[in-house]
């Protein structure tokens, strides 16, 4: 595999692009030289950037890249960790341990001196302006007003040459973003405009433009990345620009994961020569209308990727993941409204099911729902378990055994049952997870490798090793083309493989 991106930059790209910007040079030429010398850097390591006319800036491949392989690595340009009221995170590491409050500011966090003086540059002016406000305005600094106020502070060092500018690495990248401001309803703006003015009371900045900050408000919904850890648990947001450049695809041939704060695209199937790069920006496991649906709310555009325009196979795909199945247990068959509207014939045996009963079961779900809400949020766990296994029950008389709604529920069974040791329960359970995750996560996805991994760990700890051994290989085959082998998470899970192998023999042996 070859070394993440970031990390092979040339200090000489660095030092050309400061001796550009000291030569005043108008802003147009200079974004054009940051945009040379961000494809100098591309095309040194098998990338460049070309505009497609239907999607705008696209990343390809100038040479192939196989399962498993490093295209892109990437720092953020400012990132946040996700703090609130209840719960807080180191500013550096994301780390929840070991935390100390900035004793200026009293917003920030630290697990350590490490931690603090790695981001002191930068959080030496965020400090100040933070303890400017008074103690209810602070409360209104939300993570979101924290990364914009950080963005106009490094760009400002940046700027003072205090912090080194790369071709991947400066505010210009950030500029190029799309921000689909003519796209965004009157009341984003209003909010948008609202929040920028929040950000020039911290910032004291009046040079800097209202306008300007409302789009890149916007530049953020669009761009911005949940960073998440291996397990793919949020953490935080950042803005990585030159990754920000990759589109979406609800086939992608990559996959981006996170090693800290640090953004790693690999390939999860071969990607020939010229052949554009492409990852998922939402869940993939839905019917195209869900996935378009949110796409167009979320990213304003509409995907036009080879699973989004095959119409006949989508309908039935939709069935199955969101639809209901045949009343009878036998037939696996799925169903689609009758023309009159009046309910849904089973598309392999004609069975019809009757509209009202399904809406009945749905109302009965729902009451449920709100009920194991309750339980779960005031501690009542138990009762909860109870609740979820009767919505599961009520799930399984509607909908198909590969349906995407049963998912949300077994997995906040298994939650519960994982919070109260209850081990047999949560693996059978676990189990009845991994078909429908084979279904709709093919191939090299992250969810899927490490619900195998969940798997392993359960069947591990009540001894039942052989299958422990299956899962944890199961679960490598697929972490090691998206993960990598050399983060400590896969190092763990290697190791747990090994332990198990160990203790599969040492029983072995025992017998004979």
């Amino acid at each position: 595999m070859s070394p993440p991106f970031n990390s092979r930059l040339t200090n000489s790209s660095s030092s050309s692009l400061v001796e550009r910007q000291k030569q005043k040079l108008p802003e147009l030429t200079i974004t054009c030289l940051f945009m040379e010398e961000l494809q100098t850097s591309l095309r040194a390591h098998g990338l460049t950037v070309s505009s497609l006319p239907d999607k705008g800036r696209s990343l390809f491949a100038t040479k192939d890249f196989y399962p498993g392989e490093i295209i892109i690595s990437q720092e953020p340009f400012v990132c946040v960790p996700n703090n609130s009221l209840t719960e807080s995170r180191c500013d550096g590491c994301f780390s929840k341990s070991n935390l100390k409050k900035c004793s200026a500011c009293q917003v920030v966090w630290y697990c350590g001196s490490t931690c603090q003086k790695l981001e002191w540059k930068l959080h030496r002016l965020e400090c100040q302006a933070l303890a400017k406000l008074n103690k209810e305005r602070r409360k209104s600094v939300t993570p979101t007003i924290r990364m914009m106020v950080k963005l106009y502070l490094r760009r400002k060092l940046q700027n003072e040459n205090v912090i080194p500018v790369t071709a991947i690495d400066n505010y210009n990248l950030v500029e190029a973003l799309v921000s689909h401001m003519s796209d965004i309803d009157e009341k984003q703006l209003v909010l948008y405009a609202q929040m920028a003015n929040l950000v020039k009371l911290i910032l004291e900045r009046p040079d800097i433009d209202i306008k300007e900050i409302a789009e890149n408000f916007s530049k953020f919904a669009c761009n911005a990345h949940s960073i998440c850890d291996s397990e793919l648990r949020p953490l935080g947001t950042g803005l990585y620009p030159v990754v920000s450049i990759i589109n979406h695809s609800c086939l992608p041939n990559a996959v981006l994961v996170f090693e800290g704060r640090l953004a790693v695209v690999r390939a999860v199937q071969h990607i020939p020569k010229n052949s554009e790069v492409s990852i998922s920006y939402v869940e993939t496991a839905a019917s195209t209308i869900t996935r378009q649906n949110t796409l167009k709310e979320q990213y304003l555009f509409t995907c036009s990727c080879t699973r989004c325009i095959k119409v006949y196979d989508d309908i039935q795909e939709s069935a199955i993941l969101e639809g209901y199945r045949c009343r009878d247990n036998r037939c696996s068959g799925f169903l689609l409204r009758e023309s009159d509207d009046k309910g849904f014939v089973c598309q392999q045996c004609g069975l019809i099911r009757n509209k009202e009963e399904i809406r009945k079961i749905a109302s009965d779900i729902k009451a449920l729902s709100d009920k194991a809400l309750k339980s779960t949020s005031s501690g009542n766990l138990q009762e909860a378990i109870i609740l979820y296994k009767s919505i599961e029950k009520l799930q399984k008389e509607v909908c198909h055994p590969f349906s995407i709604s049963l998912m949300p529920i077994r997995e906040k069974l298994l939650e519960i049952l994982m919070q109260l040791e209850e081990w047999k329960e949560a693996l059978a359970v676990c189990r009845l997870t991994i078909p429908v995750y084979e279904r709709v996560y093919p191939g090299f996805h992250p969810l899927l490798g490490l619900q195998y991994y969940s798997c392993g760990k359960l069947e591990w700890l009540l001894g039942e090793t052989d299958d422990a051994i299956k899962s944890f290989t199961k679960a490598i085959d697929v972490l090691r083309i998206t993960h990598g082998t050399n983060t400590l998470f896969m190092k763990e899970l290697l190791m747990k493989l090994e332990e198990a192998r160990s203790e599969a023999s040492f029983k072995l042996s025992f017998r004979e």
